[in-house]
């Protein structure tokens, strides 16, 4: 009797390694993973998501709440000495609050007394008198010393040390709303007013393109100068009488507006790419076996063009977002008290010299968020476009 014995599992395998199949979508998605400045922007894109939706839940402030005894407050700011009873901090607006050490603020302090002769103002803490002596400016233009601060007889010339207000993390603005918070309620309204967009011009663009070219011919040809005639009267102009019509303007309006107006470009970008594929073999082989035109278009031609449809629905979320800033900025889009990136650089630029920060950071948001989308675009277009593969 013959006796056998088994094959070692390490012998089965062949010498020739074999590279794993992958498909379509996985091969985008390495050659997306390659691309660092593409993963910067994804990641950028996932961190404005989650400030705007998530982040509101999480702070102790509305954007609406007003507290006028602390505003102008700047994101960090220098704090003196009241021997034992504390530290004062004096603001832009010469408004002398009372704070913590670690740059918590406690209360605004009363001015009970100005003397516009030797620049001192007086306030009051605990019924005895603090002078704030701005007197040596008209002596020192140019020293170290920015004003001094008695209290009890003893004079304080230089701050303890600089801290970050810890009651308004990036400060307050002129009505005394804290800033972080009005950013993230503008990052969701930003973000809503740019996915609706893009959802109407996905649905509205894609079917009118597709239809356009796939029926090509006069049809084509009359669908085309619509997109024409709408494309060619600017985005203010639908704004403006949109408002004239519903008499008011908020969110709603410019979701409106841009979808109105938005989807003529992925018309075009469609009605190309079905041009360019509606002749392919497996199109014609589809006719023959008596596909219908709407399953033709849905299940064959559309799918095909996904990859440049994405590409362009990526860059068009930025656009919208920018656009939306643009016109709440120029007055015409999210009205007070919603905040919104463009309505907050509006009330900012009138103090753009004396509070920067205020400006600042809703600017900071738009382009952060703006390039996030543009470096997610830019990638998907290098990892679905199969004539840029490298590798």
């Amino acid at each position: 009797m013959r006796n056998f014995n088994f094959v070692d599992s390490s012998k089965k395998r062949d010498i020739e390694q074999i590279r794993e199949s992958l498909t379509y979508w996985k091969d985008a998605w390495r050659r997306l993973k390659s691309n660092w400045v593409a993963m910067v922007g994804l990641i950028g894109v996932i961190f404005v998501i989650l400030f705007g939706f998530v982040g509101p839940l999480l702070t102790p402030y509305t954007y609406y709440e007003q507290v006028t005894d602390f505003s102008y407050l700047p994101p960090s700011f220098e704090i003196y000495e009241l021997g034992e009873d504390g530290y004062v901090f004096l603001n832009g607006d010469y408004r002398l609050l009372l704070v913590t050490e670690k740059g918590e603020i406690i209360e605004r302090l009363d001015r009970v007394r100005l003397d516009t002769i030797n620049r001192v103002y007086h306030y009051e803490y605990q019924g005895e008198d603090i002078a704030v002596d701005y007197s040596y400016r008209l002596y020192e233009p140019d020293g170290e010393i920015d004003f001094t601060v008695t209290y009890k007889g003893i004079t304080s010339e230089l701050p303890v040390k600089t801290v970050w207000n810890k009651t308004y993390l990036l400060g307050s603005d002129h009505l005394g709303r804290d800033i972080l918070t009005r950013l993230m309620f503008g990052a969701r309204i930003s973000l809503t007013i740019a996915f609706a967009a893009a959802t109407v011009n996905l649905l509205i663009g894609v079917g009118y393109g597709s239809i356009s070219g796939f029926v090509g011919g006069t049809v084509d040809n009359i669908m085309m100068r619509i997109v024409d005639i709408i494309n060619s009267i600017p985005l203010v102009i639908y704004v403006i009488l949109l408002m004239v019509l519903l008499d008011k303007s908020n969110m709603w309006t410019i979701i409106l507006a841009l979808g109105s107006v938005y989807w003529v470009g992925m018309a075009r970008l469609v009605r190309g790419q079905i041009l360019s594929l509606k002749d392919q073999e497996f199109v014609l082989a589809a006719k023959v076996i008596g596909v219908s035109s709407g399953k033709i278009i849905s299940r064959h031609l559309i799918p095909n063009a996904l990859g440049p449809i994405l590409v362009s629905l990526t860059m068009m979320i930025p656009s919208a977002i920018f656009t939306e800033a643009f016109l709440s900025f120029i007055g015409i889009g999210i009205s007070a008290p919603e905040a919104s990136w463009g309505t907050m650089a509006n009330e900012a630029i009138q103090l753009m010299e004396k509070y920067p920060y205020q400006l600042l950071l809703p600017s900071l948001a738009i382009g952060i968020t703006v390039l996030s989308f543009n470096f997610v675009g830019d990638g998907l277009r290098s990892a679905l476009d199969p004539r840029l593969r490298k590798g």
